[in-house]
């Protein structure tokens, strides 16, 4: 089963298993114990959302020049070992069985999780196109 890369929040797909927030914050007003069960996330990674300076600065880009400084730094963290080896790790349970990774954002256009996406192919995982 591929690796989804999804909005936390909608609808799971068929067979998605184990859905990571990778997000700063939980969803306000949802009580811990509901998270899964309104389609949120399973287990919360925030080790993959940026950190709240740079979240804030992604949140604020208006410019593709703006948002392409926010990629960048982004890179940077993710780079951090601790973040890089759990890349890898999720790149290789990839192959062998069904999760996805998420945030709220509406667009994934402008997202930490299309650079989440493009590190994640970088290592090779196998990734949903649906």
């Amino acid at each position: 089963m591929p690796l989804r890369i999804v909005r936390l929040g909608t609808p799971r797909a068929p067979s998605e298993g184990t859905r990571i927030g990778t997000v700063r914050r939980p969803p306000r007003g949802v009580p811990k114990a509901e998270f899964g069960s309104q389609n949120w996330y399973d287990v919360w990674y925030p080790l993959l959302s940026p950190s709240a300076e740079l979240m804030a600065q992604g949140q604020q880009a208006q410019s593709d020049q703006e948002w392409q400084a926010f990629v960048k730094h982004f890179r940077k963290e993710l780079a951090q070992p601790e973040a890089s080896r759990t890349l890898d790790l999720l790149a290789t349970l990839s192959h062998h069985g069904a999760m996805s990774v998420g945030c709220y954002c509406e667009s994934e256009a402008r997202c930490h999780r299309s650079v989440l996406r493009e590190e994640l192919a970088s290592r090779g995982a196998d990734i949903a196109t649906d």
